[in-house]
């Protein structure tokens, strides 16, 4: 996992490895200018307020993030969290990546680690409240797979920097210690993500819409550990990648979410695990 932060300590090792400015993606004419707009710093991790096509402006928005960035850690293989209460606490960003307001949360409404690495959390304010009151539209989940070869952002509210990049391809299965993903997204090595960048929103640069969450890469070279994750493929081959880093999908997130932002995991479509 890009690993929450945990202390000072692990901050001040990463402070150099952090000082470089945020970035933009490249002056191409068919992308857009990305911006921290939207966005959202955790205490320990990145995060975006998101929305799907068919959302609300009175829908209580919601925030996403990664399953182990959870106050309550991480969750086990298997496990998966539903309608818990939660008072947690987000930092908002314009586009400048200045906080502009703290949100907070009613309930952590969905949070797992098993074949993917999201949590939703449901907010006590609708994404009308936020836009009038900050001018800040939230992220729109697209309900498409992401294609390889695409140009993408990864746009961190912990650390207000931003990695530009493409996507390299898929990896069938991504292991990193007990937890396995499915079909996750596989950087090209310009986006070296670190810690505090897990839960970061990755935008497709051209439509500006999010196709996956970041949330881990390949540190030391080692195989299907911890912090070292490996794609396995569908003949069992493992590959182990070391300095690239990965995301998972959120096209299948987007049937789960249901009228007043409720997350539906019956709904014809929805792709999140079970309890």
């Amino acid at each position: 996992m890009k690993k929450p932060l945990v202390g000072a300590v692990f901050g001040l090792l990463l402070v150099g490895a952090t000082a470089a400015p945020a970035t933009a993606v490249g002056a191409q004419p068919h992308i857009k200018a990305v911006t921290f707009a939207g966005t959202v710093a955790l205490s320990n991790c990145s995060g975006s307020v998101v929305r799907v096509p068919n959302s609300q402006p009175t829908d209580p928005a919601l925030v996403m993030s990664n399953g182990h960035c959870l106050e309550s850690g991480f969750p086990g293989p298997g496990q998966v969290v539903v309608d818990q209460p939660s008072s947690r606490t987000f930092s908002l960003l314009n586009s400048a990546g200045t906080k502009v307001a703290t949100l907070r949360a009613s309930k952590i409404a969905y949070g797992t680690m098993t074949d993917t690495d999201v949590s939703l959390y449901q907010l006590t304010s609708t994404y009308q409240q936020i836009e009038s009151s900050y001018g800040i539209k939230a992220l729109e989940l697209s309900a498409s797979h992401p294609n390889a070869g695409t140009a993408i952002s990864v746009v961190s509210g912990y650390w207000k920097r931003t990695y530009s990049c493409n996507i390299d391809g898929f990896a069938y299965r991504l292991k990193e210690g007990d937890w396995t993903w499915k079909d996750s997204v596989r950087y090209t090595s310009a986006c070296n993500t670190i810690g505090g960048t897990s839960g970061s929103p990755v935008l497709d640069a051209a439509s500006g819409k999010v196709v996956a969450v970041n949330n881990t890469g390949n540190e030391d070279g080692a195989t299907c550990t911890v912090n070292n994750p490996c794609e396995v493929d569908p003949n069992g081959t493992v590959t182990v990648r070391k300095g690239i880093n990965y995301a998972q999908e959120t096209y299948g997130i987007v049937p789960c979410v249901g009228a007043g932002s409720k997350i539906d995991l019956s709904a014809a479509g929805c792709q999140l695990p079970k309890p």
